[in-house]
């Protein structure tokens, strides 16, 4: 199964996605979405679910059933849309609250043993800056999710994103 996030207004999922369009779940803003509230009780009182109840208190566990995780967001100061944001923030119950060493660095244990392939997709006026910083972030949020591979490129128009998956 593939999983796309945008944050696209106008999105045409045959644009989109031309491979395998009947495996791909797709995760946009139904405008419900409420924030993590940071209660933890994703890790500790309902493993593995989000306590919020929006339809998008699942997002860790539906993440753990995909082969490939594709987001395109528009580039926020080098980071992802408010509402990518929030939907990665609602995806904390993919990983354990406990903790393991790798290269050095600290990182969340795996809740589920998943090796995503994970492509990020930005658009927008994006400064090199920005881009650094996106590209760093990106990076990062590949080795929290347990990645095999991850990918980052930069659009200027929305148009120019095709086939994504």
């Amino acid at each position: 199964m593939n999983i796309l996030i945008h944050d696209l207004e106008n999105f045409d999922k045959r644009t989109m996605v031309t491979n395998d369009p009947d495996n791909t779940t797709i995760i946009s803003d139904n405008g419900k979405i409420h924030p993590c509230i940071c209660c933890f009780c994703c890790w500790v009182k309902t493993p593995g679910q989000c306590v919020i109840n929006d339809g998008y208190n699942n997002m860790g566990l539906l993440i753990s059933k995909c082969d490939r995780l594709v987001i395109i967001s528009r580039c926020f100061y080098g980071s992802y849309s408010p509402f990518v944001h929030n939907v990665l923030d609602r995806s904390i119950p993919y990983i354990l609250p406990y903790f393991r060493t790798n290269d050095g660095e600290t990182h969340h244990k795996s809740r589920y043993g998943n090796n995503v392939m994970f492509t990020v997709c930005f658009y927008g006026n994006i400064s090199d800056r920005e881009k650094e910083t996106a590209r760093k972030l990106v990076v990062a949020n590949g080795i929290n999710l347990f990645a095999r591979k991850t990918e980052i490129s930069f659009y200027d128009k929305i148009e120019d994103i095709k086939g994504v998956l």
